[in-house]
């Protein structure tokens, strides 16, 4: 059981009727209360189970120094981050990062983070290396500059898994192009993305390996093509791609958000997209255009719940939301 639910009955396996409560999102620790009643005796019993669960937040802080305080007060023991800046001092005491540097460094100004914010999980990063193709066991070949960041995280309830924070940059098109794209295209960086987080997926049974992989792709799930801002084709073959590796794609999708209103055009009249993204000029209130999304290995993605903090007061002070992962625990009994 996982998810945010107000209430709802649960009939276990044992046959006893229970009702459940699992608060909600902005509570700590998620802690099930269960009635059970037991038929013929008319005896009645409380048992309380508690799920810890591991709570990763995925954002774009935009080298924001705000967002990193601001993380410190979600109770989350893991950060996935895109275009993270140097850390602040105020805040490094409290964090925990790779001790490695990336192989490119010295080529970008922000890059894609895993960050632990707390002692229920034990983080071992890879190191990030240039794309070679053998690496040893703690590390990891990079194919882009910023794009990705991943570590062996194991819960202190639970199993481990690898998370991934993918930065999907801008890229221009060659001189040669001609082109008129000014901004440039995303889906190259996404593909490098997928490539370099292939290296621990060997099997085609999506059983054998637990991935999470979240961050901004910079591309709009479900365009129509006649989308003016993406390239639809393109955006497709993304996703595609990560679904052919057994990465389910988790969203965050209606009612796990807040939809823009009126819909932005460009897109089904059924879509389920959550805005994760304002421009300038726009505001938490008119974002339009989701952008941010998770990712989990086939099988594992069903212990996984995925939420937009995307209305107005909880949007926070980046121009992307951020997504709250919740990840069930093992249940424990008191």
């Amino acid at each position: 059981m996982s998810g945010w639910w107000s209430k709802a009955a649960i009939h276990g396996a044992d046959g006893f009727r229970r009702r459940a409560r699992l608060e909600d999102a902005a509570n700590p620790r998620n802690e099930i209360t269960v009635l059970r009643c037991y038929d013929g005796a008319g005896e009645y019993g409380m048992t309380t189970v508690q799920r810890e669960g591991t709570r990763v937040v995925s954002w774009n802080i935009a080298k924001g120094r705000q967002a990193w305080r601001d993380l410190l007060q979600m109770d989350a023991d893991i950060a996935l981050l895109q275009e993270a800046g140097p850390i602040p001092p105020e805040v490094a005491d409290s964090v925990q990062v790779s001790g490695h540097e990336p192989w490119n460094a010295d080529l970008y100004d922000r890059f894609a983070m895993v960050v632990q914010l707390s002692d229920r999980v034990k983080v071992e990063w890879f190191e990030q290396i240039d794309p070679i193709s053998e690496t040893k066991p703690n590390q990891i070949a990079v194919s882009g500059i910023g794009t990705i960041a991943a570590a062996k995280v194991t819960p202190v309830d639970g199993l481990p898994f690898v998370a991934v924070s993918m930065y999907a940059r801008w890229i221009r098109p060659h001189p040669t192009a001609g082109s008129r794209w000014f901004v440039g295209y995303s889906d190259g960086s996404a593909h490098r993305i997928i490539s370099d987080l292939s290296a621990f997926i060997g099997s085609t049974d999506p059983r054998t390996h637990r991935i999470l992989a979240a961050g901004d792709l910079n591309l709009i799930h479900g365009a129509t093509d006649d989308n003016p801002l993406e390239l639809p084709a393109r955006a497709r073959s993304v996703m595609s791609r990560m679904d052919a590796l057994g990465m389910e794609f988790l969203g965050p999708q209606y009612p796990d958000g807040r939809q823009a209103h009126p819909a932005p055009t460009g897109l089904p009249p059924d879509t389920k997209n959550v805005p994760t993204y304002y421009t300038p000029g726009q505001s938490p209130e008119t974002a339009q255009n989701q952008l941010d999304y998770a990712f989990a290995s086939r099988g594992f993605h069903e212990s996984v719940q995925v939420r937009a903090l995307n209305s107005v007061q909880d949007w926070g002070p980046s121009d992307h939301c951020r997504l709250l992962i919740e990840i069930a625990g093992e249940e424990k009994h008191s």
